[in-house]
């Protein structure tokens, strides 16, 4: 069973009045455990179908099973307990708050979840020396260098244990060397079970995948490493 099944995903949005086609019928599936890297050019639907797949943004067609639920037909409050509790998301420009420590933005979703503060501060902890930031937990984002904001931002995205992740160009705002650290650490939340699906525009970063999935103007145009039963119905 696909811990993630779109079927007929349409995105269309109004403009002029007329409609953008961001996404034009995408099927996909992805089982638990994978690592999936969306691939594609810039303008070609590859975010809109990450939000979309995340309980983010709903469709204007079609249907999403996100960890066994119809996601869009919960309601709003049912559907931001299932993002805050089992999905994580990693944005490219970080969105960590400059006022707040690290370990206060690590902090942030599980307080949001009703964690006791012992255990918020013991998780923090835990996760900012999963990432290597142990050193840095009282510093804020603005004496944190991109990369260090950006294992942050991952630490947040895992604080209440998702079963699955979503990162939306996370190495964009990095240089190649710190980027490939942010994927060995990637590469490291997989090994450790966690379903990632990343949306990337760099191949080094897509090679690094066990499955790139290829859009082109609001399709999935290719799926290279699709599990086979998934591939065979393509």
């Amino acid at each position: 069973m696909p811990i993630i099944q779109a079927r007929g995903i349409i995105k269309e949005y109004p403009y002029q009045g007329d409609a953008v086609h961001a996404l034009r019928g995408v099927d996909l599936a992805i089982d638990r455990g994978e690592h999936v890297a969306v691939v594609g050019p810039s303008g070609c639907g590859k975010s809109t179908l990450l939000n979309v797949l995340a309980g983010i943004e709903p469709p204007t067609r079609g249907t999403v099973e996100l960890l066994g639920d119809d996601v869009y037909a919960l309601d709003e409050g049912r559907r931001s307990a299932l993002r805050l509790r089992r999905v994580g998301f990693i944005f490219q420009r970080f969105h960590l708050l400059a006022v707040l420590t690290a370990a206060e933005n690590v902090e942030l979703p599980m307080a949001e979840a009703g964690v006791p503060a012992r255990e918020r501060r013991d998780r923090a902890r835990e996760l900012l020396d999963y990432v290597g930031l142990g050193h840095r937990m009282g510093h804020r984002p603005p004496h944190l260098s991109g990369g260090e904001q950006q294992r942050v931002a991952i630490a947040r995205a895992l604080a209440n244990r998702p079963e699955v992740v979503f990162a939306d160009e996370p190495t964009g705002e990095l240089d190649r060397r710190t980027g490939d650290e942010i994927i060995a650490l990637f590469e490291r939340l997989n090994a450790d079970g966690t379903t990632l699906v990343i949306v990337t525009h760099d191949m080094h970063v897509a090679q690094r995948a066990r499955r790139r999935v290829e859009m082109a103007d609001g399709i999935v145009v290719r799926d290279h490493g699709a599990p086979a039963d998934i591939a065979s119905d393509r």
